[in-house]
């Protein structure tokens, strides 16, 4: 596996990601797109960036807050201000993530007409918002993500959905669901929702242990989102579309 840190740009902001592919495959390969958590494109992004690249794909960790801008564990205050700007404004996260797409899309390696996306938490609300812009992707899928919308104008989804949700998370109550449900069932998206019973937020993080927080490590819950993505992006690039579901 190769793997190695490029940079690309937002207007003048300089952004740093993480790639991770097989430098044998040859041909050029489907690229997933990995949004990171609250803390930034750490171990745990970079980590996706590899498992995608062991199923196949180029995988590309995203840098939302700017070359060497890092959030701390535990220092849920400092995360926060970094998330702050993008979550209020959702112009300016689906901007940072179209940058993304587009440096994705001009690396030699990546078939630019097979591209997805998976964001855990802070990185599902990106994630999310990189499909609602109308962005030319197969399909995004949010692990443990923030599903509410902003106020950032509507367009046609053209990618396939899948939330991957604890059913227990705090961030996430059940009314949110339901209306990213109804959303995703307006704008006629193919669209999936996987719960977990028993499963708070980050449950894919093995570090996540604050029960007060509702951050708390699942074991199979971990699993059972890795079959799912693998599932998912196999059926996005591999496989034949998926059946016709409109009535």
């Amino acid at each position: 596996m190769k793997t190695e840190y490029i940079e690309y740009r937002d207007g003048d902001a300089v952004l740093e990601a993480y790639i991770a592919y097989d430098e044998d495959a040859g041909a050029e390969k489907p690229c997933v797109l990995i949004g990171h958590d609250w803390a930034g494109r750490r171990e745990n992004a970079c980590a996706a960036a590899e498992r995608m690249a062991e199923l196949g794909y180029v995988g590309f960790a995203v840098d939302i807050y700017g070359k060497g801008v890092f959030g701390k564990d535990g220092d849920s205050d400092g995360n926060a201000a970094l998330m702050k700007p993008f979550a209020d404004d959702r112009t300016l996260l689906r901007r940072r993530m179209q940058a993304a797409l587009k440096a994705a899309r001009s690396l030699s390696q990546v078939d630019g007409s097979n591209i997805g996306a998976v964001g855990y938490c802070f990185g599902g609300m990106a994630v999310l918002e990189l499909a609602r812009s109308g962005a030319d992707v197969k399909g995004v899928a949010s692990v443990h993500g923030l599903l509410a919308k902003g106020d950032a104008p509507a367009h046609d989804i053209q990618a396939s959905i899948l939330c991957l949700h604890g059913h227990d998370d705090p961030m996430v109550p059940p009314e949110q669901v339901m209306a990213f449900e109804s959303e995703m069932t307006a704008a006629d998206v193919d669209w999936q929702v996987h719960v977990y019973g028993g499963t708070c937020h980050a449950f894919t993080n093995p570090a996540a242990n604050s029960p007060d927080f509702g951050a708390v490590y699942s074991q199979t819950a971990n699993i059972r989102a890795e079959q799912a993505l693998a599932n998912f992006f196999r059926e996005l690039f591999e496989d034949t579309p998926p059946l016709d579901i409109a009535p």
